[in-house]
């Protein structure tokens, strides 16, 4: 060491007497004993770089960063490295190592710009797959659309599958933030690398909100096996599998996160009803059991009584199935739904030829309530069927005078002159023919009505069975019986006697006579503006509900009272099938119709309108289409009928009736045109209440708060911008602030912020309207959708808001929160694209909010368009 502190000395003498070449003679030296002395190694490169000798000291200045990297020393190493790139470009090693340090370092840019020049020096001397990776630490510092890109494109051309998928994942992830379409990102992902999970995940649930739902099956199924698959995984696959019919699949998947979350019921109901539909009734009780013991143990067991009898009454359960929640309602002391499920079950029971236990159904009935319309009728139907004495026991229950006694003395003189033209023939054989041409019509009856039952509660394939033994029993009956003709119809089907079995039945054409009219054409400007002027009105207040059953409900209603009908029925029903839901009108004064009599008009009106498209009947008494149903008819008295199908594209959906009971009615073009045009709009709202309830069902909501999402927010503003492009009505938005987060999170910490958004959610999400949407913005922001509203009402929502919130505090501090508003008014121009005006009224309420900011808190601003009939940019 004393050395080396003479030949220093002896150095700085030299340089003293601007001896530079000895000077470094002897620093060279020292380098030469001592290494890793940096403090001379760094003098001596400076010493050749004053004389012009670049070479040596960028070769001194690469050694000396090499070993600041090494020791990780960044800082350092980063000024060496600066000043070795002043004398000439860096080898690509050292480049990338620096890029390493500054990353380190916490110099997020200069990493970036050096791993950048890193890629395109290796990228021109054909080192490619260095060139990757200093791309990958590229795209993890910064991952930028057009980085994530060219890392894409790299991998797969060097076949990094996994590289590459997880940059079009990532990409997908970006465009999805910023409210662009992702599924092609994230196709191409999982065309790399299908074993990924989370990707098998974000493209499925893409195919899966696209509607494709057998590949969105086929891409989520495998990714439940991965280690990796979390719950929405398997939530997505498995609402996927229920979408694609399969859900006795689907049951494995979401039981189990079920019994993680008891609370959440939405899936599990959707389940339930798919089981229904599907006819796997076994799977659906034994779901329901365990439900109801869950339930029960949570002290729920009311209201999950009434939500399994919603779910039933749009999704017909089998006759085990009914006994069970027949002990249900009956453990509960709910004797009318009692009643409803045992007169259901004594139907299904019959339609099965198990007469006694129809009866046992039937008895448990008139126990409760022997005044129940039609169970004398019902009754009857058993006579001869079951033990006479049994059949007086129930009978004597009722009040009914309808009821024949089972044993009574004049059948056979009633038999004996059904045929009157026999009676030359012997005594003995007349009442043989006789007695045989009635237990004939029995059995046709028995079995049109066991198919009609069985048709009324989508048994479809049962159905089918009973009319093949009508096929075969009663050969060529339908051409003289024209109630088994309907019942053909009703299940579109046909007989093919080569074959004995039923065919789907080929559409029937146009009867271009009787009392059914076809669609006159439109009625002219003058004819039509009474009924026009009042279409708008109806169609807003349909659009204003936020539930399949509110717009049903708001449209019969509309339109039973605009044209002063009797009654108005709306039906969801695809042709052949019952309604799925369906709703009635009455006028002041008319009697609540039967269930069974507008199931059965139904089903007849959409026939035809299947045939004809609207249907117009002046006179419903002598329509001989109306023949199958006229007991119904004349129940309903209905002298009149215009009806329209609910049209889904070139698919019924439904049907929206009319009736006239008081006189006949002649139904002008202007009732026809009127009348589609607010079924099409029933439709539109339809759709859009199924969409809300589907996006709720996606899990996009979060639970505590009631709030939407932020991933939710491009898609909710363009649905409710077309849909008020549609209805030609205002839309707002709002933006609510309600501090700065920093702030509030100093004063109370994470927890506490997070605590006081939920509050406020919850409060909000309690004081809006249904078909109004509030979104999660950002951690102290929410976005609020407002259909149907002006921004120059938005003063009015404000302060309403201001009022639910009050009671919530600050973190901290116990002072009432403030909030802050920026409101903008959507330009709903039929000329303009939906995405442009999303993106204008986004950027305006951003600023209107920013505006507010500044005027300070609990302040409100609302920033119109700067000029509202120019083209959106």
């Amino acid at each position: 060491m004393a050395d080396i502190s003479k030949r220093i000395e002896k150095a700085e003498k030299f340089l003293k007497k601007g001896k530079t070449d000895s000077a470094l003679e002897e620093y060279l030296s020292v380098l030469d004993v001592d290494p890793g002395n940096d403090n001379v190694r760094h003098t001596a490169a400076d010493l050749f770089l004053q004389i012009n000798r670049g070479a040596e000291a960028s070769a001194l200045l690469s050694e000396l960063f090499d070993r600041q990297v090494a020791m990780g020393d960044n800082d350092r190493a980063a000024v060496t490295y600066k000043k070795l790139a002043r004398i000439g470009p860096p080898k690509l090693g050292q480049v990338l190592r620096y890029a390493q340090a500054a990353e380190r370092g916490g110099s997020r840019r200069e990493a970036l710009d050096a791993y950048d020049s890193a890629v395109k020096g290796f990228l021109h001397e054909g080192r490619e797959n260095e060139a990757l990776s200093a791309m990958r630490r590229m795209a993890a510092l910064d991952p930028d659309p057009e980085r994530l890109k060219r890392l894409a494109s790299l991998a797969s051309k060097l076949n990094d599958r996994q590289t590459a998928a997880e940059a079009f994942l990532k990409i997908g992830v970006v465009e999805e933030q910023n409210g662009r379409s992702a599924f092609p990102w994230f196709e191409r992902a999982y065309q790399q690398d299908a074993e990924n999970p989370n990707i098998a995940f974000r493209f499925g649930k893409a195919l899966l909100d696209k509607g494709d739902i057998d590949r969105a099956t086929k891409v989520l199924q495998p990714a439940l096996k991965a280690k990796g698959a979390l719950a929405e995984h398997r939530q997505a696959c498995g609402l996927a599998l229920i979408a694609a019919h399969r859900p006795a699949e689907a049951y494995d998947i979401l039981w189990p996160l079920y019994e993680k979350n008891v609370g959440k019921l939405e899936d599990i109901a959707l389940l339930l009803a798919e089981l229904l539909d599907q006819q796997q009734y076994r799977q659906a009780l034994e779901l329901t059991r365990k439900l109801d013991a869950q339930q029960e143990s949570l002290g729920k067991g009311r209201e999950f009584i009434a939500f399994l009898r919603e779910i039933t009454r749009s999704h017909p359960p089998d006759a085990d199935f009914l006994e069970y929640m027949v002990g249900r309602f009956n453990s509960a002391n709910r004797e009318h739904e009692y009643c409803e499920a045992l007169i259901q079950l004594c139907q299904l029971r019959y339609a099965a030829g198990d007469f006694h236990r129809a009866a046992d159904a039937l008895d448990r009935a008139a126990d409760v309530d022997p005044y129940i319309q039609d169970l004398g009728r019902k009754l009857q139907l058993l006579r001869g069927k079951i033990d006479p004495t049994r059949y007086r026991s129930i009978a004597s229950r009722l009040r009914h005078a309808d009821i024949e006694p089972a044993d009574s003395s004049s059948s056979a003189d009633s038999r004996a002159e059904v045929n009157p033209q026999r009676t030359a023939e012997t005594p003995q054989r007349a009442e043989q023919m006789s007695e045989q041409s009635d237990a004939e019509s029995t059995v046709l009856e028995d079995l049109m009505l066991q198919a009609e039952i069985f048709l009324q509660y989508a048994m479809r394939v049962k159905a089918l069975e009973r009319l093949e033994r009508i096929q075969k029993l009663f050969p060529r009956e339908e051409e003289k019986n024209q109630k088994l003709r309907r019942l053909y119809i009703s299940a579109g089907v046909t007989p093919d006697y080569q074959t004995n079995k039923m065919v789907p039945a080929a559409p029937a054409s146009a009867n271009k006579s009787g009392p059914i009219k076809p669609i006159a054409p439109a009625p002219s400007r003058g004819e039509a503006v009474d009924d026009f002027a009042r279409v708008t009105e109806i169609t807003r207040n349909i659009h204003r509900q936020s539930t399949v059953k509110s717009v049903l409900f708001v449209a019969i209603n509309d339109v039973g009272r605009h044209w002063n009908a009797s009654r108005c029925i709306a039906g969801l029903c695809s042709p052949g099938k019952p309604p799925s839901a369906a709703l009635e009108y009455c006028a002041p004064g008319v009697k609540q119709a039967d269930v069974m009599s507008i199931v059965r008009l139904i089903g007849v009106l959409q026939n035809l309108a299947v045939q004809h498209g609207s249907v117009a009947i002046e006179n419903a008494a002598a329509a001989s289409e109306l023949n199958a149903v006229r007991e119904h008819v004349n129940a309903l008295e209905l002298k009149s009928v215009l009806a329209c199908p609910l049209m889904d594209a070139d698919q019924q959906v439904g049907i929206l009736i009319l009736g006239q009971g008081d006189k006949p009615r002649a139904w002008r073009s202007t009732d026809t045109v009127v009348l589609k045009t607010i079924a099409e709009q029933m439709v539109l709202a339809v759709n859009n209440a199924k969409l809300r309830s589907l996006m709720k069902t996606l899990a996009v909501t979060d639970e505590k708060s009631g709030l939407l999402k932020r991933a939710s927010y491009i898609d909710v503003m363009t649905a409710e911008v077309k849909r008020s492009m549609q209805q030609n009505t205002p839309m707002t938005l709002m933006l609510l602030n309600f501090g700065k987060a920093s702030a509030l999170t100093r004063e109370g910490g994470e927890a506490a912020l997070e605590a006081v958004m939920q509050n406020v959610g919850q409060s909000l999400s309690a004081n809006i309207r249904q078909t109004d949407t509030a979104l999660r913005y950002d951690r102290t922001t929410i976005a609020l959708v407002l259909g149907d509203t002006k921004d120059a009402n938005g003063s009015f929502v404000v302060d309403k808001l201001r009022k639910a919130v009050a009671s919530v505090k600050a973190p901290g501090t116990g002072k009432p929160i403030s909030m802050t508003v920026g409101i903008a008014g959507a330009v709903t121009h039929k000329d303009y694209d939906p995405a442009d005006i999303v993106t204008e009224v986004i950027n305006r309420a951003e600023q209107a909010l920013d505006m507010a900011l500044s005027h300070g808190p609990n302040s409100a601003h609302s920033l119109a368009p700067s000029i509202e009939n120019a083209v959106v940019a």
